[in-house]
């Protein structure tokens, strides 16, 4: 049975490799598509059976643990105890089913709460995000949150979905992106996203919701070892039960706090 940090981090890996493999032979094929809490809500095959190989490779070396995941029955609660992994098998699943290579396999390993290594694996555009406990690299290249501490030049992506009933804090998080920041960026996946915060690419990722633990641990471990920073609404050390999720390079995290809470002021 693994045990080690470093052994945890592995597995994390190869797993996030075995699921995405398994998602990119459904990848732009005539795949069957279902819908679970709404018409925007979707789940394939793919996703099943990703989630089903992730799970078997993690077993292979941790019979016993705790994996929360978002298809197939799973828990959808980590432990503040003990060892625990986190899946999400397609990440972005509205982009896959239409043909959108910006969907990726994540997983996170997570001891006593706090993530500690993270695999973020996006086969259609050739990148993996993989992070130890101490280190993100992106293709075998370490990893670090741009430098940008004007929200002028900055980019910003609001991220998680807002349903229908919830329109006005849409509205109000890209607006207050529009008013604050030099541009908006909306990519569809949230892992990817903080992948892309851990990067450099984007400077800050936000929402007022209560994120899944499967759409936002694993890019949060990333952003954290690539120098950024990740918070709740009220500017607190985020974590995986949080309401909100405010993530940046940190040089221009509160006004991405800030663009947060203007959405977070339309809920009734």
């Amino acid at each position: 049975m693994a045990d080690s940090e470093s052994e945890r981090a592995a597995v994390t890996t190869r797993a996030a490799r075995e699921g995405a493999a398994v998602a990119a032979d459904y990848f732009r094929t005539d795949l069957a598509v279902e819908t679970k809490d709404g018409d925007t809500d979707v789940v394939t095959r793919a996703d099943r059976e990703a989630q089903e190989r992730v799970i078997e490779t993690i077993r292979a070396d941790y019979p016993d643990v705790t994996i929360v995941g978002e298809e197939n029955d799973a828990p959808t609660t980590v432990p503040d105890e003990g060892s625990a992994f986190v899946v999400d098998p397609i990440d972005g699943t509205n982009n896959f089913v239409r043909g959108v290579p910006f969907w990726c396999t994540s997983v996170a390993a997570v001891a006593d709460g706090e993530p500690v290594a993270a695999a973020t694996v996006a086969p259609a555009v050739g990148d993996e995000f993989l992070a130890d406990d101490t280190t993100a690299r992106l293709n075998g290249d370490e990893l670090s949150v741009s430098r940008r501490d004007g929200p002028e030049t900055a980019t910003v992506s609001p991220t998680l979905w807002w349903d229908f009933d919830s329109r006005d804090e849409y509205a109000a998080a890209a607006e207050g992106i529009v008013e604050r920041f030099a541009d908006l960026r909306r990519y569809g996946s949230a892992q990817i996203s903080l992948g892309y915060v851990a990067m450099g690419a984007l400077d800050g990722v936000f929402s007022n919701l209560r994120g899944n633990p499967w759409d936002t641990v694993a890019g949060v471990h990333l952003v954290r070892c690539a120098g950024g920073e990740a918070t709740d609404l009220e500017g607190n050390r985020w974590h995986h039960d949080s309401r909100g999720l405010v993530v940046s390079n940190g040089a221009v995290h509160d006004a991405v706090l800030s663009t947060a809470r203007d959405a977070e002021a339309q809920r009734g």
